[in-house]
């Protein structure tokens, strides 16, 4: 069981597909980052995603948390252009 938070236990529907939300922004960025061919950036991307949402993961105000999700998937959208353009 992941904890999120300090020590919440039951989490309002909304408060769940919010933190799914999250999760997957996550995931996709890590996934995204995988992609990238320096290891040096990698290590660097990686950190910089892992402490960006640990910095962030106490955060309830909801305008707040919708326009962080907001920039996380900007984010990873230049991150994504990026790569394709380092491939082409």
């Amino acid at each position: 069981a992941l904890s999120w938070g300090s020590g919440q236990t039951s989490l309002s529907p909304y408060q769940f597909l919010r933190r799914q939300q999250v999760l997957q922004l996550y995931r996709k960025i890590l996934r995204a980052i995988r992609e990238v061919p320096a290891e040096q950036d990698r290590r660097y991307l990686k950190d910089w995603a892992r402490e960006e949402f640990r910095r962030n993961k106490d955060a309830t105000e909801e305008d707040a948390i919708r326009m962080m999700i907001t920039q996380g998937n900007m984010q990873l959208q230049e991150l994504q252009r990026t790569l394709k353009l380092a491939k082409s």
